[in-house]
Formats: C-alpha cells, sequence, structure tokens
C-alpha cells in the first residue's frame, strides 16, 4: 500500500492545485474495489486532508447517474476552487433520505472517493484521477459485507436477495457511468484493488 500512495501522492503534486493551491484526488472504479481503504491511507500521509465518499452524496441506489455530479461541482468543488467553504448533505441509506449538512473547508488535499468521482464535470478541477478494479465477485461480496455490516450496527433487518438486487442494478449503472465518463480511460493512475486492499 505505501508505494501506491506514495505514486497517488508525486502524480498529485507534480501537477497545480486547482482548489485555491489544494489539491483533488479522484479514486474512481467499481463498488467493492478498495478505492476507501485507498483514500483513508492517502488521507492519513497529508496532514489535514478531507475525504469525501461518494457514498454519502447519492440520492439512493439509483442516484449514480442522477445530479451527484452536478451537486459536487456546485456545491462542493466550485466553492473550495474559490478557497470558500464547501457543503453537502450526507444520504442516509437506512432512512432512504438526505440528512445532515456537512461544510467542506479548504485543505492541501481533498480525496474524492467512489464510484462517480471521475465524473468529467470535475475534471478541470482535479490534479490526480486514480482507477482501482477488482474482479465483479470479490467486489460483490465486499460490498454485501459491508452493507450487511451497516444493518446491524443500526438494527434493521437485512435482506439478502434484496439486497443482490439492488447490487445488480447498481453494477448496471455504474457501467454506464464509466461509459459515458471515459473511464478507466482518462484515468491518470490504475492499481489492482485485491493488492492495494491488502
Amino acid at each position: 500500500m505505501t508505494d501506491v500512495v506514495a505514486a497517488v501522492l508525486e502524480h498529485a503534486r507534480a501537477r497545480p492545485g486547482r482548489l485555491a493551491g489544494g489539491r483533488l484526488v479522484c479514486v474512481d472504479g467499481p463498488a467493492g474495489s478498495g478505492k476507501t481503504t485507498l483514500a483513508t491511507a492517502l488521507a492519513e500521509a497529508v496532514p489535514g486532508a478531507v475525504v469525501l465518499h461518494m457514498d454519502d452524496m447519492y440520492d439512493g441506489w439509483s442516484g449514480l447517474n442522477g445530479d451527484t455530479g452536478a451537486r459536487l461541482h456546485d456545491q462542493v468543488v466550485v466553492p473550495l476552487a474559490a478557497g470558500e467553504t464547501g457543503h453537502y448533505r450526507r444520504y442516509d441509506w437506512v432512512l432512504g433520505a438526505f440528512a445532515e449538512r456537512h461544510d467542506v473547508p479548504p485543505s492541501p488535499l481533498l480525496v474524492l472517493e467512489g464510484v462517480g468521482s471521475g465524473d468529467r464535470a470535475l475534471a478541470p478541477y482535479r490534479s490526480t484521477l486514480v482507477w482501482v478494479s477488482a474482479p465483479d465477485d470479490l467486489r460483490l461480496e465486499r460490498g454485501l459485507a459491508r452493507d450487511r455490516a451497516l444493518y446491524a450496527r443500526e438494527g434493521e433487518p437485512w435482506d439478502e436477495a434484496g439486497h443482490r438486487a439492488l447490487w445488480a442494478g447498481f453494477m448496471a449503472d455504474e457501467a454506464r457511468f464509466f461509459a459515458a465518463h471515459g473511464l478507466p480511460g482518462t484515468a491518470d493512475l490504475r492499481f489492482d484493488g485485491t493488492r492495494t486492499i491488502g
């Protein structure tokens, strides 16, 4: 993991900081491929770094190809590029609705991780776009395990078959998103998520 983090930060630091001097690193790739682990390691390597998770910004399971990219652009990235504080409302997956507001202060490094972080609308502001991939069966099992844990923490009933169907729909949505935004072809760096996780 250390060499992956070093490679990403070296690439980002060689590019201009387009968020009022801060740098935007986007970590995209299919759900369950290992993006969150990489994003966390990047933030831990840079004092004052901020991580934003795309999972907090979709409008539910069908939100990827909606207005998520436009909201990120207008509410988070454009204000940060002007040296101002951005904001977003966190989506609560158990309640099925947007919840509390979060402010996003200017920082030396903003790591935006998750499916959709490679949105073309954000390209003028980012320093580095990273692509993380993993086999479909592995990432599906990772995603289901994460969701089971969330529901268990919230004390909510778990529907395995229902969630597998939701994941199948999301995986189809992400394939459409990647095709529309030229991914992974537009990525600056690519990594194997089976290695990144380990």
